[in-house]
């Protein structure tokens, strides 16, 4: 449809950060010291000098800049970008809940958001009437409610707990009632950020799909995640944010691809995981030292289009005698976690001691799957992975990101086909009509 119903024009928000300096302040034993007679008198003057010193360390920083774009009736728009990027800050200027510093937000419809666990929810009320008081908010009339209100708690899954405060409500619970509530009491425009990562993949796909058949009756949806494969199923449409500014309003494939191509630059080291020993999984006798990917000109990069070679280059340690070691990469699904493909080989079959040192590089050739990110699953072990003597990294490192490039045309890739990961040619035997 043609109306607009987002105007954004030169949209800034702008936010003030105060700096202590811890050289310049006058600390209260200092005040002590100089006698007791004037110590309430050194107290004022200090407080007052240490105050002056905030006042004199501020900084101007802003979360948007200049920001422009409008939305038309019927518009399934992505936002995306790193953290920081000032996604949670536009939605929530979207959303009323925050002004902004500067620009102009015109918005003609009712707007329902979901921005994190328990928005807009009364923590003693019950589930019963969260759903009546958010419907109320939303300027819905209590039959309106009445009458949406057998497909809210079934969408939700809390028929059990229906009549429990909120309070005590899992953060699955919470999202699941608050999306279905948002999305069933028909709102023109549904703004939805990152919380439903917090439920689980069945009720991620269920709510993907609610928002989908929402855009197909002409209501508005907003979503923002950096889940780049439910991105880019749902929405036509994406736009970049990126310190604060759009770097790109334009198709999704467009956005995805600027997206991939900014994370280029995106070091492994910045961002990994791997010498975090609480998350780790294994008995420590072997331990992954370092994990790069790269091309095949041995670049570092974790951004690669559709055919190309990755190449995926590990060191590795060994502190307790083994019988052989083994290595296994598979990479997960950012959407729905599991593992959508993996290769296994033997380093060696050889019995290794402690203090043992080695590289592996193993390479995917020609990948043909579809543009999105996919979290790293690696692991160490011995040659038969028999044992509990391994290194287990899930999702500690940079994830490895696909993107279409010119790679489209190829006959292994169908870009009118949306699901799945994988694109393979196929042929139709008989087609017969009578």
């Amino acid at each position: 449809m043609s109306n607009t119903v987002i105007r954004v024009e030169n949209l800034s928000k702008k936010y003030i950060l105060s700096h202590q300096s811890q050289e310049r302040y006058t600390a209260l034993r200092d005040v002590v010291t100089n006698g007791v007679r004037s110590l309430g008198k050194k107290l004022f003057s200090s407080f007052a000098f240490h105050l002056s010193q905030q006042s004199d360390s501020q900084e101007e920083f802003y979360a948007l800049r200049d920001v422009s774009f409008n939305i038309k009736q019927g518009d399934r728009v992505g936002v995306i970008g790193r953290n920081g990027a000032g996604k949670s800050t536009l939605l929530k200027i979207l959303s009323r809940i925050t002004e902004p510093s500067s620009g102009r937000v015109t918005i003609n419809g009712r707007v329902a958001s979901l921005l994190e666990v328990g928005t807009g929810f009364h923590p003693e009320l019950t589930g019963r009437e969260n759903i009546y008081l958010n419907g109320a908010i939303l300027g819905m009339s209590r039959v309106d409610i009445k009458r949406n209100f057998d497909e809210i708690v079934a969408f939700a899954e809390v028929e059990r707990f229906l009549d429990t405060p909120v309070k005590r409500y899992s953060s699955g619970m919470y999202v699941r009632l608050a999306f279905a509530v948002a999305a069933h009491l028909e709102p023109e425009i549904l703004i939805v950020d990152e919380v439903l990562a917090v439920g689980d993949a069945q009720f991620q796909k269920k709510c993907l799909g609610k928002m989908e058949s929402v855009g197909r009756e002409g209501r508005t949806v907003i979503f923002v995640s950096h889940n780049m494969g439910a991105i880019q199923n749902l929405c036509s449409r994406t736009i970049l944010l990126n310190n604060g500014q759009i770097m790109s309003d334009a198709s999704t494939d467009i956005s995805l691809k600027l997206y991939s191509e900014m994370s280029h630059d995106v070091k492994i080291s910045e961002v990994t995981g791997i010498n975090d020993e609480k998350v780790r999984r294994g008995d420590g006798a072997i331990r992954f030292t370092s994990v790069e990917i790269q091309d095949l000109q041995g670049n570092i990069r974790n951004s690669f289009e559709m055919g190309e070679t990755v190449r995926f280059k590990m060191s590795y340690k060994v502190f307790k005698e083994m019988m052989g070691v083994a290595i296994y990469v598979g990479l997960r699904s950012s959407f729905y976690g599991d593992i959508i493909t993996s290769v296994k080989h033997i380093v060696t079959t050889e019995k290794v001691v402690s203090g043992t040192i080695g590289k592996i590089i193993v390479e995917f050739t020609d990948i043909y799957i579809r543009p999105g990110e996919y979290p790293l699953y690696l692991h160490l072990s011995d040659a038969d992975m028999s044992s509990a003597s391994v290194d287990v990294l899930d999702g500690m490192t940079a994830p490895l990101i696909v993107y279409a490039g010119d790679m489209v045309t190829h006959t292994n890739f169908d870009p009118t086909r949306t699901i799945g990961c994988f694109s393979i040619p196929s042929r139709m035997l008989i087609c017969e009509k009578d």
